[in-house]
């Protein structure tokens, strides 16, 4: 098994910046991608449907919706199982809950994808 644990959420004021952090621990053989999902405040629950903001594409690659590409990086530390995301310039809009994902293949080469717990962001004008 595969547990992610989330930090690095908080309230913080208009254009200001955060960073959050994504730990993975347990049967992890190899990590195949990372990514940050942000669901936002009235979409929450299951079923309620995530947004992809960020993601590491073909291990050195990166990817972001156009809500965030120029403020916010995505980025990896293979060897401590960790993926960030440095918020910058945060807008009241980005205010949400904000979920790490990440897919990892185990030894026997099986592929599966696990999901942080998820951290709140809220950003005050």
């Amino acid at each position: 098994q595969v547990q992610l644990v989330e930090s690095g959420g908080g309230t913080v004021q208009t254009g200001g910046s955060l960073r959050l952090s994504c730990a993975a621990s347990g049967n992890i053989y190899g990590i195949n991608s990372m990514n940050w999902y942000y669901q936002g405040p009235g979409k929450q629950g299951p079923g309620k449907q995530r947004e992809l903001v960020a993601a590491i594409i073909d291990v050195v690659g990166t990817r972001y919706s156009d809500s965030v590409k120029g403020r916010f990086t995505i980025s990896g530390d293979n060897a401590k199982n960790t993926v960030y995301l440095q918020m910058n310039s945060l807008k009241s809009e980005d205010t949400g809950t904000y979920y790490c994902n990440i897919e990892v293949i185990d030894r026997g080469g099986s592929r599966t994808n696990y999901w942080g717990q998820g951290t709140q962001v809220t950003v005050s004008s």
